[in-house]
């Protein structure tokens, strides 16, 4: 999703008149940034949970031999540790990361009523300082007896390199569509809806809304479903569609009217 929406922003720009000399699309790249930090966290700490740090439990995804996990039950609400050290860590998935993403929660993660706030303890990713709260809660079923979760992100990121300052806020909506009642992680499915809404380092504020569902298979590398809108400050929406539900590299964005299928990495 990320990657389409930095390329989707690239067409835009290509599309711009002549005569408007401003390539400003800083804030698509923001985005990114802020939507993939953010969301990295959730992984981060459902990884540390599962393998209290012991690598040897199962292939990790995030963590790596240089974090260290620790799981505290004597507090309420309980919580996890997991502390990257004071320099930067290579982790699994290629990011560089020191300081400590701490997590409580109040019971487990399929129980309702469960809430599970992530905050950050002079916390960097690839040298980015990463501040603000991740908030999730179990909701309880849906009709369909689907387990829902609100994830809330009220988060800012200072920039290596005096890059600036991104802020991010987002509001979504986590349905837990399939593999809630098996223990393989592979066959789980999300259904995720919401909005977000942001002020990149040059000060444009962009918006963006999912209005149909984005389908999230764990067992593909891609999103394989859903659709949403990004209203950048000064140019024109943006709608990115997902497909049909089959797993590949492809979507589709539509700007003025135009399609453009996009690959995505």
């Amino acid at each position: 999703m990320l990657m389409a929406i930095a390329m989707a922003v690239a067409v835009v720009s290509c599309k711009k008149e002549k005569n408007d000399s401003k390539d400003n699309t800083t804030w698509a790249s923001d985005n990114s940034l802020a939507e993939k930090t953010f969301g990295d966290v959730k992984n981060i700490a459902d990884e540390a949970m599962a393998t209290q740090g012991k690598s040897t439990s199962f292939d990790t995804i995030y963590l790596g031999p240089c974090v260290l996990v620790t799981l505290d039950l004597a507090v309420f609400p309980y919580e996890l540790t997991i502390d990257f050290g004071t320099t930067n860590c290579l982790c699994n998935d290629g990011h560089y990361r020191r300081g400590r993403i701490v997590t409580t929660f109040t019971g487990l993660y399929h129980v309702t009523g469960t809430v599970i706030t992530h905050t950050f303890d002079n916390y960097f990713v690839d040298d980015n300082q990463v501040l603000g709260t991740v908030v999730i809660t179990n909701q309880g079923p849906n009709n369909a007896g689907h387990p829902i979760f609100s994830v809330e992100v009220n988060g800012s990121i200072i920039k290596a390199n005096n890059g600036g300052t991104i802020t991010w806020v987002s509001s979504r909506t986590n349905e837990w569509a399939a593999g809630y009642d098996t223990p393989q992680w592979w066959y789980d499915i999300y259904l995720i809806t919401g909005t977000g809404t942001g002020t990149g380092t040059d000060g444009k504020i962009y918006t963006m809304e999912i209005t149909s569902a984005v389908e999230v298979k764990l067992n593909c590398h891609w999103i394989v479903a859903g659709i949403l809108e990004i209203q950048p400050q000064d140019y024109p929406l943006i709608i990115v569609d997902y497909g049909d539900g089959t797993c590949d590299a492809t979507a589709v964005v539509t700007i003025n009217g135009v399609d453009y299928t996009i690959t995505m990495p």
